[in-house]
């Protein structure tokens, strides 16, 4: 137990908890965004066993973070999968819901919250580990003492932006977007983009620091979240203003 007395293990835990709670406003919206839709009653449940979900496959993401670093186009995969979330979440399939008794509805949104989290979590989780990394044998004990700490926060925040979203609906929409821009930075830098030393024959956009994190332009850094928040939003209007004019001519049809 002498690493509790060693300033680098709380400053390294301080650090960690403090990347959970900035990154953690993202996992709230997405909690706040899946869960709005459950009777009341449900909400507690759908938010308490979706971010447990997501914290564990979180712990287990960080564990192998540096090989999970280096796989290529699994940020690309990610991003894309994002996207889809978030164009759901802006145009959800009510016909699909109709008929769907409740449990089923909460365990629809426990999973939206779990895949959700595993994707964005990519980046996360190599910014947990490299403030982790100078523990030593104890930084997976840094990082699962981050997360525990943090979980109310972000428990606390997700009920507090449904309260929010019932108040002012264009945070669904802002929600959505939020799911594109981060979906857009995910893919510049996946490391079949950015790595030398992976795939060496693809041409790249950026480099590697000495950490394995992606560097590129600012350019793209912006253009590329700029572009990912807006194509969710597209899509996902141009899917609603679909499906109210074929509800349109579905009405005519009948009258």
């Amino acid at each position: 137990m002498d690493f509790l007395s060693s300033p680098e293990f709380w400053v390294a835990l301080g650090q960690i908890i403090i990347i959970d709670i900035l990154l953690g406003g993202d996992n709230a919206v997405v909690i706040a965004l899946a869960c709005r839709k459950l009777p009341p009653a449900q909400r507690a449940k759908g938010i308490i066993w979706g971010t447990a979900g997501a914290i564990i496959l979180r712990v287990i993401l960080i564990a192998f973070a540096m090989t999970l670093l280096n796989l290529p186009f699994l940020k690309f995969v990610g991003a894309i999968l994002l996207v889809w979330i978030g164009v759901k979440l802006l145009a959800p399939d009510e016909d699909a819901h109709g008929d769907v008794q409740g449990s089923d509805k909460l365990l629809a949104a426990i999973k939206t919250i779990i895949v959700a989290d595993l994707v964005m979590s990519v980046d996360n989780v190599i910014a947990i580990a490299g403030a982790a990394q100078n523990a030593g044998e104890h930084s997976f004990l840094l990082v699962v003492l981050g997360l525990l700490i943090s979980i109310p926060i972000i428990v606390w925040g997700s009920q507090l932006v449904i309260k929010l979203m019932e108040r002012f609906p264009f945070i669904i929409t802002f929600g959505g977007m939020l799911l594109g821009w981060i979906a857009g930075g995910m893919l510049v830098t996946d490391p079949a983009f950015v790595n030398p030393a992976v795939m060496d024959w693809m041409p790249k956009w950026g480099s590697v620091d000495e950490k394995g994190l992606a560097v590129i332009s600012d350019t793209l850094y912006w253009a590329s979240h700029i572009v990912g928040a807006l194509l969710v939003l597209a899509v996902g209007k141009f899917i609603v203003s679909r499906r109210a004019g074929d509800g349109g001519e579905g009405g005519a049809a009948h009258g």
